[in-house]
């Protein structure tokens, strides 16, 4: 399967921004859907994620109450949507698909990644 991501730019403190990641090639519905986020010279981190079904998602810490991750499987898309954003959301922010087991928050267990949206959030 092949993914987008789409929707990253920049924005004040305390802004929105909603990304999108569109899958092709193969059964979206299959895919758990994954979000993560990777600062300059850091560690790739874990944001949010969801089940296939759409009926379980997980979040990271630091966004929890702030982002909301959904997915729409007729459109094979995933959505984040990120509330009241703060200078440390500043990323790539990568889309990944897995099938299989599933370990929401372990970037390892990912089958597939897009190519990241860039998001800066400015003060």
């Amino acid at each position: 399967v092949q993914l987008q991501a789409s929707g990253g730019g920049l924005v004040q403190v305390g802004e929105s921004l909603r990304l999108s990641c569109s899958a092709s090639g193969g059964t979206f519905s299959r895919y758990n859907m994954g979000w993560f986020r990777q600062a300059p010279g850091k560690e790739r981190d874990f944001v949010a994620a969801i089940r296939r079904s759409g009926g379980s998602v997980y979040y990271g810490d630091s966004v929890k109450g702030r982002f909301t991750i959904s997915r729409d499987n007729a459109k094979n898309t995933v959505y984040l949507q990120m509330n009241n954003l703060k200078p440390e959301d500043t990323a790539v922010y990568y889309c990944a698909a897995e099938v299989g087991i599933w370990y929401p928050s372990n970037s390892n267990e990912y089958d597939y990644w897009g190519q990241g949206t860039l998001v800066t959030v400015s003060s």
